[in-house]
């Protein structure tokens, strides 16, 4: 499939990073990819480094703007994509080298509008720990209610069949999970291709003071963003616990 993929990268305070990130991207076996990295207003040398990147390969462009949050960032990187597909990474997660390749093969078998993958935790340092999630062959709004699977640097749309306009992410916490629903609800399949090509870089002292804002936001979602009932949301809110912990453990 000689498509071009964009790829959109909110970056905030990510020096620590953001090296590694790009040098995944640029080791893709698949090469006709742009790189959108959205600089979001950072304090410290993202900037900076950015900027150096850019320079090496005519394929990377940094953009800039007012600190304004991911949403935001990809959003400004959406209006700015020339490829026909859309694929998101944050700024510290990491690709194995045949993901564009091998994700691009699976939507053309499934002539899918939107796919995402498997992945695994890693630590600070960007090593698996072992703990690969798997996902299910497709993804419809109701089940993704229940099952909020589907990670942001896994997932990849199709333009041709997804418009810009529809894959704008809405401005509220838990954006990314908004997208995912805003899209099914709209009657289209997400397709998971159940192999580990992504690691989602997890320090390990952010995890307990995540816990009550997760739920806070998943709550929010049901009921403000999706106007869900009280006992649909709650239905869904066990599912999604249930599995939320044993994605974790």
């Amino acid at each position: 499939m000689k498509e071009k993929v964009s790829i959109i990268v909110p970056v905030y305070n990510a020096e620590k990073y953001i090296r590694e990130t790009v040098d995944c991207v640029k080791a893709q076996t698949y090469p006709d990819w742009e790189l959108l990295l959205v600089e979001d207003g950072s304090t410290d040398e993202s900037l900076r480094i950015l900027e150096e990147l850019e320079k090496g390969d005519t394929r990377i462009h940094v953009l800039q703007q007012e600190n304004g949050g991911a949403a935001r960032a990809r959003n400004h990187g959406l209006s700015k994509a020339e490829g026909r597909f859309v694929a998101y990474l944050d700024a510290d997660d990491l690709w194995s080298p045949d993901k564009l390749e091998k994700q691009l093969a699976f939507m053309a078998e499934k002539d899918a509008a939107f796919s995402f993958t498997g992945y695994e935790f890693a630590d600070e340092k960007g090593k698996g720990t072992g703990k690969i999630v798997k996902v299910p062959e497709t993804m419809q709004y109701k089940q993704a209610l229940k099952n909020t699977t589907i990670f942001t640097s896994t997932v990849m749309f199709d333009t041709t069949k997804l418009s810009k306009e529809k894959l704008n992410m809405p401005i509220i916490k838990s954006e990314d999970t908004a997208l995912w629903f805003k899209v099914l609800r709209g009657g289209v399949t997400a397709h998971g291709l159940n192999e580990n090509l992504v690691r989602y870089r997890r320090p390990a002292n952010s995890l307990s003071s995540n816990k009550l804002e997760a739920i806070r936001r998943i709550w929010t979602l049901y009921r403000k963003a999706e106007g869900l009932s009280v006992v649909y949301s709650f239905y869904n809110f066990c599912f999604w616990a249930v599995r939320a912990v044993w994605r974790r453990v």
